[in-house]
């Protein structure tokens, strides 16, 4: 079973581009879930951004699917700022979690820490725990919402406010805060005392799983602290391909 709309492909979004970037952050929702309806997921890591865009989605009073990836390694943090999100909104969170199988295999094939050893066996790791469960949540969705903003760094510089996710499966992708800066972004969570991850206060101005996440050193931009081991380049999980490919 699918709700995809067969109505939107790759030409369509691209079509439509210039015309979801003159609107603001909370028409770019609102279209959203009026375009494509009850099944449009918002995906969540509770991140400031992500956060905004919940409240925006909220704002509508429309249906969405408010989705969370649990890969096993998640901070305590983040599951004490989605239980404030859920009480604040009354949602229910759809947490996926990775295959039990794959993850055994993973385990069993690189142990619990080879992601420090290679790029290779980082973006296995991310793969398992990350990708797949999200494929899985978005198999029966014709669009989801993201958080990824063009302030986050060198490899999220040229998203669009929508745009088309073959890596997903085929679907569209709308990014709302695409063109939002850091103040921006501050001022709106400061203005509607948004939730906040307890780890932000500790320098975590990105957060994922807790061995692939460190606090920013002074300087340092957000995204710094993610896999910082490695070339700032690859510093993407592969939830987000750049560029068609997975960095």
């Amino acid at each position: 079973m699918t709700d995809r709309d067969p109505n939107w492909n790759a030409a369509r979004v691209a079509s439509e581009t210039a015309a979801w970037a003159v609107m603001d952050a909370g028409p770019r929702v609102r279209c959203a879930l009026e375009t494509f309806g009850a099944r449009t997921a918002l995906a969540t890591s509770f991140s400031p951004e992500d956060i905004a865009l919940t409240e925006l989605a909220v704002e509508t009073r429309l249906p969405f699917r408010l989705l969370a990836l649990d890969t096993g390694r998640l901070p305590e943090e983040t599951h004490w700022v989605a239980e404030q999100v859920r009480a604040r909104y009354g949602l229910s969170i759809e947490w996926w979690l990775p295959d039990a199988g794959e993850l055994q295999g993973l385990l069993a094939t690189q142990g619990g820490y080879a992601f420090r050893q290679s790029l290779e066996a980082r973006q296995a790791c991310c793969d398992v725990r990350k990708i797949r469960s999200l494929r899985r949540a978005l198999a029966d969705t014709p669009a989801w919402l993201t958080g990824l903003r063009r302030a986050h760094g060198v490899t999220r510089t040229t998203i669009e406010a929508i745009a088309w996710d073959d890596a997903s499966g085929g679907l569209v992708k709308v990014n709302p805060l695409f063109d939002w800066d850091d103040e921006r972004l501050a001022a709106f969570t400061s203005a509607r005392a948004l939730p906040q991850n307890r780890l932000i206060q500790d320098g975590y101005l990105s957060i994922g799983c807790a061995p692939c996440t460190r606090a920013v050193r002074p300087g340092e931009p957000a995204r710094a602290g993610r896999w910082w081991w490695e070339d700032p380049n690859h510093a993407e999980c592969g939830l987000h391909p750049v560029h068609g490919g997975r960095r």
